[in-house]
């Protein structure tokens, strides 16, 4: 009956400005946009919808409540990452738990993302 998350949202001051960040560094083409939204899809057809903000952003950090991070599958996490780094994002911590290999980034409004390889196990 549940078949996953369709799409996640995020307030942004500039839904324009964060949604073309996605498109450029992240490979997620803008698809739809509406009322001031503006959704961003992956090849897997996840999407992000990016709406406008209202009030001061809230400061969070890895184990504030909340949504914390979103990660990102790649084909080739070692090709991710350099790829990253070659556009200027900062890696600012990588993590190693059994087979999961994790790098983490911000984007430019400071929500937490991290490119996940499983070493080849689904969990």
């Amino acid at each position: 009956m549940y078949n996953g998350i369709e799409h996640t949202a995020i307030a942004t001051e500039d839904p324009e400005a964060l949604a073309g960040w996605y498109e450029r560094n992240l490979e997620m083409p803008i698809v739809h946009r509406y009322g001031g939204n503006v959704f961003v899809r992956a090849s897997d057809g996840s999407m992000l919808e990016l709406i406008p903000s209202e009030g001061a952003p809230a400061k969070c950090g890895m184990r504030t409540p909340g949504i914390r991070h979103l990660a990102i599958k790649v084909d080739d996490f070692d090709a991710g990452v350099d790829d990253l780094r070659s556009k200027g994002i900062e890696i600012v911590q990588f993590v190693e738990a059994g087979p999961n290999r994790l790098a983490f980034f911000l984007d430019p409004e400071g929500n937490i993302l991290h490119l996940i390889d499983r070493g080849g196990h689904p969990i």
